[in-house]
């Protein structure tokens, strides 16, 4: 039986958080998913994703540091397929991770450099495209993530949430090892205020603590499947969704949650 849902806060939600540390903890996190190829698992079901919504393009919501979209659309071209075009958006911009994004994947990644709501995308943006979020749909409480639910399933051709881990606080120990060497190095990585997160990082523990903070309340916020079928079928009725799991080393375990409307790919 899983733990209760707690939505307990994450300094990387508050506003009132200092930009360097919010930054830090995001970009942290994109480097780690990287080096620890926290993310490849989820290719195969995304190819499916993409099959059964027929999009060649996708609005990254909540996109971060640009970390999944990249990794995705590098391991997809690695294949030998075409990886669709990843739209990046999220409610605080990082244009300059978005824009070192773009240079290095120019066919396949652009973004919107205003603030967009996830939970009401506007027509000009929704039109045509899927709609993914990996490792940020936990940040919602329900009300606001059936929103989003709700708001894919007027306007868009297809879901995909993923989450590196199930609600277990252990599971937070799989993100230890690249966690922290990312971490470590990311005064020296980052795009701007490099002084400052070198201060939070190297001259005291407030970003370890914040981090390892951020991720244990990550895990308890997470919703379960039981909880993502009820949610999607109160706010996407007639969709079709699919749920399932992936690995990642060392012992990791996230899922995968899709849903395209009923006729999609018929």
């Amino acid at each position: 039986m899983p733990l209760p849902r707690i939505q307990a806060f994450e300094f990387n939600d508050l506003a009132s958080a200092p930009t360097a540390l919010r930054e830090g903890v995001v970009e942290t996190l994109s480097r780690a998913l990287r080096w620890g190829r926290m993310t490849s698992g989820l290719v195969a079901p995304f190819e499916d994703f993409l099959a059964a919504s027929g999009a060649t393009e996708v609005l990254d919501l909540c996109a971060g540091a640009a970390g999944p979209a990249a990794i995705l659309a590098a391991e997809i071209a690695r294949r030998g397929a075409r990886p669709p075009r990843f739209w990046l958006t999220d409610l605080f911009p990082r244009r300059e991770a978005w824009e070192a994004a773009r240079r290095a994947h120019p066919d396949c990644i652009d973004f919107a450099p205003d603030p967009v709501d996830a939970t009401a995308i506007a027509p000009e943006l929704a039109a045509g495209r899927a709609r993914v979020v990996i490792n940020a749909f936990h940040h919602f409480p329900p009300e606001l993530a059936r929103a989003i639910v709700a708001d894919a399933a007027r306007s868009s051709r297809g879901l995909f949430i993923a989450e590196a881990f199930e609600r277990n606080p252990l599971a937070f120990a799989n993100f230890a090892p690249a966690g922290l060497a990312a971490l470590l190095a990311n005064p020296l990585l980052a795009h701007r205020q490099r002084v400052a997160k070198a201060l939070l990082t190297w001259a005291t523990p407030i970003m370890l603590a914040v981090g390892v903070w951020d991720g244990l309340v990550s895990t308890l916020r997470v919703y379960t499947e039981s909880e993502l079928y009820d949610m999607a079928a109160q706010a996407a009725p007639g969709w079709r969704f699919t749920y399932g799991t992936y690995r990642f080393p060392p012992f990791g375990k996230g899922y995968y949650f899709y849903g395209v409307p009923a006729g999609a790919g018929a």
